[in-house]
């Protein structure tokens, strides 16, 4: 090779130089231009996030301002539409209350017009003479009995009774002051004891006159009282105990209602006051006649017994009823419809006042009590105008709006 060209080596080592030369120049060149596009990129960067922190800005100002309309929780309704959904707007005043306490309430006998029919010592049932439901009347028999020990008692008394008529007869001047005064005291012990064991002075004179029977242990149990025979739980020819009950009798034409009450709702209910019992849509009036001194230790509630006049019998004793009581009254008191007060979404109670002309909006408001169809309310002011009627459908204009349903 190096015969056919000599001079091939000697042109490359003149031409290196200027190949260095060129590469240094271009390697200077890149160095200087780095930094520009470096300086470029950042400024870029920079004015992306300027631009993105704007953007921020705003959809930030649009939030707070979203969330100041909805805290407004306004909504415009118009009169025609105020119209077809029944809106009714009044101005709060201050009223007086008669305070009505609901409460539940059960049935009872009226224990002071209801006695019991029991034998006072051993005896055997002979007959029957009235049954269950039926009407009797004081005095009339209800049962026959027969006792051994009846007609030992009988026996005695017919002893005492012709002595002590034979001895009377006589006089303290023919025997003495002993025998006068035994003979006496054993009639009177005689008869105590034939009407301890359950015979009347009717039947005693009729014994001892000869008139009915004699002292064979027969007797009859008579009715103590007029009323409706509620109880007779007894055969024929059983045997029973002294105290064992045969007969209940009440007078159901005025019977009880006892109300459960808190402590609280008791201490504004008096005697005497007015009371409404509801059976169904039925109602009975009534009156408070007793108050419990002694709470129920399951419940720990007061009961307050009501006495309500039953003529037809309509009430009976173990029915569950409804109890309305008028307690003490209530003066200056905020009360709106029971429909106008509303659950929000928080599950506080609100109204629904007139902010403007057509303008609605929601207000928190604390309930008190309900009285007779009534809420008693407290956070508004007299002379608000509060919707009471058609509150759920601006309750439902509101919601639809995205508005929160709470007063804030």
């Amino acid at each position: 090779m190096n015969r056919k060209n000599p001079n091939r080596r000697n042109n490359f080592t003149e031409k290196s130089p200027m190949n260095t030369l060129k590469l240094w120049a271009l390697c200077l060149c890149l160095t200087l231009v780095t930094p520009i596009y470096a300086q470029e990129d950042d400024h870029d960067d920079h004015d992306e996030q300027e631009t993105a922190g704007q953007h921020e800005g705003e959809a930030d100002d649009h939030d707070e301002g979203d969330e100041e309309e909805e805290e407004g929780g306004a909504v415009d309704i118009s009169v025609e539409q105020q119209r077809m959904a029944g809106i009714v707007v009044e101005l709060l005043k201050a009223r007086s209350l008669a305070a009505e306490i609901s409460a539940p309430g059960e049935v009872k006998l009226n224990a002071y017009l209801t006695r019991k029919v029991s034998p006072r010592i051993t005896a055997q049932i002979m007959q029957r003479h009235v049954r269950l439901g039926e009407q009797v009347t004081a005095g009339q028999p209800m049962v026959t009995l027969s006792s051994v020990e009846m007609a030992e008692a009988q026996g005695a008394l017919q002893v005492a009774e012709r002595e002590w008529r034979r001895v009377e007869s006589l006089g303290k001047s023919t025997v003495s002051e002993r025998r006068y005064t035994e003979a006496q005291v054993a009639q009177q012990q005689a008869r105590s004891r034939v009407s301890a064991y359950g015979m009347t002075a009717g039947q005693i004179t009729a014994l001892l006159a000869g008139n009915k029977g004699s002292a064979d242990g027969t007797f009859q149990l008579l009715a103590p009282q007029a009323g409706t025979v509620i109880r007779d739980e007894f055969v024929e020819g059983e045997y029973v105990e002294p105290g064992r009950e045969l007969f209940e009798i009440s007078d159901e034409s005025k019977i009880w209602v006892e109300a459960n009450l808190t402590p609280e709702e008791a201490l504004g209910v008096k005697t005497d006051s007015r009371a409404r019992v509801r059976v169904g849509e039925t109602w009975f009036e009534g009156r408070v006649i007793q108050a419990h001194h002694v709470l129920d230790e399951t419940t720990r509630t007061l009961a307050i017994r009501i006495e309500v006049a039953n003529p037809d019998e309509q009430l009976h004793p173990g029915l569950f009823v409804d109890t309305r009581i008028v307690g003490s009254d209530l003066a200056d008191v905020i009360a709106v419809p029971e429909d106008a007060v509303l659950r929000s979404a928080d599950g506080d109670w609100a109204v629904f006042i007139e902010e403007a002309p057509g303008k609605f909006e929601s207000l928190e408001v604390e309930v008190i009590r309900t009285l007779n169809g009534l809420a008693v309310i407290e956070g508004v002011p007299v002379g608000t105008r509060v919707v009471t009627q058609g509150a759920f459908f601006v309750q439902s204009e509101i919601a639809k709006s995205g508005f929160d349903i709470h007063g804030h």
